[in-house]
C-alpha cells in the first residue's frame, strides 16, 4: 500500500493532479491507514501512470474519461491512432519553425 505523498514522488504526478483524477472518477484510494491518510494499491499507481500518458499526449480529462474503460480495445486504439496522427502533424509544423529559426540565426552572423 502506497501513500499519496509515495504515489506522487513514484509516479511524478502532483498531489493535486491525483485528486483532480479521483474527482473526475478516474482513480480512486483502495483505504485509508491508521493516520486516515489516502492508501493506493500498484494497480492504482499503474493507472495514474496511464492517465498521465493519455495527458501528456494530448488528451483532456473527459476523453481520457471515454477511452479508459472503454469495453472495446477498439475504441483505445482508435483514439491513439488520431492522437499520433495529430502530433506527426504538429512535428512538422515544428520542424518547419526550427528551420526558419536556424536560417534568422544564419543570417545573424
Amino acid at each position: 500500500m502506497l501513500t499519496l505523498r509515495e504515489i506522487c514522488e513514484l509516479t511524478g504526478v502532483s498531489r493535486r493532479a491525483v485528486q483532480g483524477y479521483e474527482k473526475a472518477e478516474l482513480v480512486s484510494a483502495i483505504d485509508r491507514n491508521e493516520r486516515g491518510y489516502l492508501l493506493y494499491d500498484e494497480k492504482s499507481k499503474e493507472r495514474i501512470e496511464l492517465i498521465r500518458l493519455f495527458q501528456q499526449l494530448g488528451f483532456t480529462i473527459k476523453e481520457i474519461q471515454m477511452i479508459i474503460d472503454a469495453p472495446e480495445d477498439d475504441v483505445l486504439k482508435a483514439a491513439l491512432e488520431a492522437r499520433v496522427e495529430k502530433l506527426n502533424e504538429e512535428k512538422l509544423e515544428i520542424d518547419v519553425l526550427i528551420e526558419k529559426a536556424y536560417r534568422l540565426i544564419e543570417n545573424l552572423q
